[in-house]
């Protein structure tokens, strides 16, 4: 089977397991993407967030995730369910991603199955499925793939989708058939998401520091938040969705077919007393 041949399969198979985007690209990370990190995390806007600078090497090279990886298969899976209900008294809010079951091991799943497959096509490849937690700049090499170009909030938008997916990558030795970059930026003039942000943390376009970014003040921080920011942070109890519901390009994009993602129990607000 050659290239062509294997990443029709791939696409066509990642389809039929729920993925909604899947585009290919060599497993070279841009040295511009690394360094820019670099220089993010030099001026301290990763706060917290140290592992990042402990696995910088890993992110300048694919092959510390999959040994020998040549090519990247880059996936997306719609999250969008229902509009968020308004949170009253002794309510909270939670960022729409978490709504449902944990994405990590629904991906998982389908990662699994979609490696089998490969293996199946092609014996002698080494296949590996990661979501969110391998050290891969999965927004830039979703935009090497083809999948959207990274918008003014930083994150990967979608003509179709916007930006309400989950990221996954198949990493593989084997050659696909590379899809063409994203070049374009869509984002124009337009600043709703650095004006929705409601702490601030979009210092400018394309530019975010987390010590002041709720999902990262609610999530990845292991501090209260700052005095400053708690007002702003209101009644936001994990995460924080201001500048994707704020985007254009995210109020008319399909409801997922997922049925994983559609809120649990008390999670579309969170109800507080069964928190304690």
């Amino acid at each position: 089977m050659n290239a062509v041949e294997l990443t029709a399969a791939l696409k066509e198979e990642s389809k039929r397991l729920g993925f909604d985007l899947a585009g290919a690209t060599p497993a070279a990370a841009p040295s511009e993407d690394v360094t820019r990190l670099e220089r993010w995390i030099a001026e301290g806007r990763a706060g917290e967030m140290c592992y990042l600078a402990e696995r910088i090497d890993a992110y300048r090279d694919p092959a510390k995730v999959l040994d020998n990886a040549k090519s990247i298969l880059m996936l997306g899976m719609n999250y969008r369910t229902v509009e968020p209900a308004r949170a009253t008294a002794g309510q909270a809010r939670v960022s729409r991603y978490a709504w449902g079951e944990d994405y990590h091991d629904v991906i998982r799943r389908r990662l699994g199955k979609l490696a089998e497959f490969h293996r199946r096509l092609a014996p002698a490849a080494r296949v590996r499925g990661v979501v969110d937690t391998a050290p891969l700049l999965e927004r830039h090499f979703g935009r090497l793939a083809g999948l959207g170009w990274i918008g003014k909030n930083t994150m990967l938008i979608n003509q179709r989708l916007g930006s309400w997916f989950f990221l996954a990558a198949l990493l593989t030795t084997e050659e696909l058939e590379y899809d063409e970059p994203t070049r374009a930026d869509h984002c124009g003039s337009c600043r709703d998401c650095l004006d929705a942000c409601p702490t601030g943390a979009l210092t400018g376009s394309y530019q975010l520091d987390a010590r002041k970014c709720v999902s990262y003040l609610t999530i990845e921080s292991r501090e209260p938040a700052p005095e400053e920011l708690r007002a702003a942070v209101g009644d936001r109890l994990f995460g924080c969705d201001a500048c994707q519901e704020a985007c254009p390009w995210n109020r008319r994009t399909p409801a997922t077919t997922e049925p994983a993602f559609h809120p649990g129990p008390d999670m579309n607000p969170v109800e507080l007393a069964g928190l304690l």
